[in-house]
């Protein structure tokens, strides 16, 4: 069994850990625009027409954080893309790869390595805050590129 397949059928049996492997991703909104497109044809968009040949660059950030496709979207929740049943649940508006054509073509593979990189952290390390988790700060400093997480000091201690 090659490493990829034995990676989709862990990644189907831990959705909790797809979760929160997902939302770091949508919370972190490390690409907050896609690349530059270029109008084809005249376009008529939200009744603003947006003329053959502009350059338009796609902010991602706002599908990330809109509060009509998230639960909560300026806080940090695995249940994003969690069912009733605790199963994850894809949400299209997860775009931090981008979308259509030209959405990133290492997808697929960056997915198989976080979540090798992130279960494999777990595995490994017991991690431990440096203080009380309700003193922790976890709502994103929001700037002009996006939304940048806080850093968090704590301790990896090897399992044994």
């Amino acid at each position: 069994m090659s490493l990829y397949m034995k990676t989709s059928v862990d990644i189907q049996n831990l959705p909790y850990t797809d979760a929160v492997i997902h939302e770091i991703q949508r919370s972190m909104d490390l690409t907050p625009t896609a690349v530059p497109h270029k109008m084809l044809h005249d376009t008529e968009f939200n009744n603003y027409l947006i003329p053959k040949g502009t350059i338009i660059l796609p902010l991602l950030s706002s599908v990330l954080s809109d509060p009509k496709l998230w639960k909560n979207p300026d806080h940090f929740d695995p249940n994003n893309f969690l069912d009733e049943e605790g199963q994850f649940k894809k949400n299209d508006a997860f775009v931090v790869f981008g979308m259509g054509k030209r959405a990133c073509l290492g997808e697929a593979l960056a997915r198989v390595e976080l979540f090798i990189f992130f279960t494999s952290l777990l595995q490994h390390f017991t991690f431990k805050a440096t203080q009380a988790p309700e003193e922790l700060e976890t709502t994103p400093l929001i700037c002009s590129f996006g939304r940048v997480p806080l850093s968090y000091e704590c301790f990896a201690v090897r399992r044994a």
